[in-house]
């Protein structure tokens, strides 16, 4: 019956429960504290009515009666908070072993490219059964990737990467809408999530493939010149990449960052923000030399060098240790005296 009551959409993920039973007790709560004050207004309105004849007497205030009522709405804003942020933070973590999808966002579409080098517009297929980590990143303005079915919506902005996830549990074809007004067709910005079973999945993932995103980054990573600087050896202008993705990096600031997603990105396209230290801000910015699917290669690259082992070339195309805070390396430029600068 749920199914066809039009403000309640399907439960098709692990978080839907979660979600549906924490608004279920607002609404019940919110709900009885309604009934209970007007209740309370009609009989102290008969109650205390004026009479004639009859003079109105001073009620002394009491202590424990303010106590019972300040002490029991603390209690239960205190269990909507703790309820709240558990869900928050199962929202907002995504399992180690995700599989990892990127999109991009664009006015008016979804751009979304799998690992495995799928790409789709408007459609994202996924296995049932199976986390999915969603790293996105917006192209021009602010969207939002809004799934009802799955209860879950993160904003999409420009310039930086933000991520969600979540594990479907039914097979199916589920709406996907942006939740964020980003212009005249905003409201044309909607899509699929196709809910596959594993096989169904594999047989579609496997087909028509151009091969896996980390391989267009490695070639991207070597088209660049980027092999020229971050060597894996102690030679390189730049930071050894191998290794480096989840890692700590110190900067030459006395900062220590995590190498994450948004750090690789940020080197990429503005290499003086967060300079590793011991390196020379030699690298110029890739900013508007790449597109943002291109920036997305060349994270998943670099972090494919950090998990596994570098396939044949790699070695000599990508280096291991931090990021100069400058990213994916600088293509080489020759002088008119012949020296090559970054």
């Amino acid at each position: 019956m749920l199914n066809n009551f039009p403000l309640w959409p399907e439960q098709a993920s692990t978080l839907a429960h979660h979600v549906d039973a924490l608004y279920i007790f607002l609404l019940v709560v919110t709900g009885m504290m309604a009934l209970a004050v007007f209740a309370f207004v009609v009989f102290f309105a008969a109650r205390f009515r004026q009479r004639p004849g009859v003079r109105a007497e001073q009620i002394e205030g009491s202590h424990a009666l303010e106590l019972v009522w300040s002490a029991i709405p603390f209690m239960i804003f205190m269990v909507i908070f703790a309820w709240g942020a558990l869900v928050y933070f199962k929202e907002r973590t995504p399992p180690a072993d995700s599989t990892e999808v990127y999109v991009v966002a664009k006015q008016w579409m979804w751009k979304i490219e799998h690992a495995e080098g799928q790409r789709e517009i408007n459609e994202l297929h996924v296995p049932v059964g199976r986390d999915v980590k969603l790293i996105m990143t917006s192209q021009d303005v602010i969207h939002s990737f809004y799934i009802p079915a799955f209860r879950i919506k993160q904003d999409v902005l420009p310039g930086r990467y933000t991520v969600e996830w979540f594990r479907a549990t039914k097979p199916g074809v589920y709406h996907l809408f942006c939740a964020e007004y980003c212009g005249t067709q905003h409201s044309g910005m909607v899509g699929d999530i196709v809910v596959q079973e594993p096989a169904q999945y594999e047989a579609w993932i496997n087909g028509g493939s151009t091969g896996p995103l980390s391989a267009s980054g490695e070639k991207m990573f070597a088209e660049l010149g980027c092999s020229t600087c971050h060597r894996t050896d102690s030679q390189g202008r730049g930071p050894n990449l191998q290794g480096v993705f989840g890692k700590p990096v110190q900067l030459e600031d006395g900062r220590t960052v995590t190498a994450d997603e948004n750090y690789l990105r940020e080197c990429i396209l503005d290499p003086g923000a967060k300079r590793v230290k011991g390196f020379q801000p030699i690298m110029p910015t890739f900013q508007g030399l790449v597109t943002e699917e291109q920036v997305n290669a060349l994270v998943a690259y670099i972090k494919s060098i950090s998990t596994n082992k570098p396939a044949d070339g790699a070695k000599t195309s990508a280096s291991t240790a931090a990021p100069r805070g400058e990213g994916a390396s600088a293509q080489a430029r020759t002088q008119p005296n012949g020296t090559q600068v970054q």
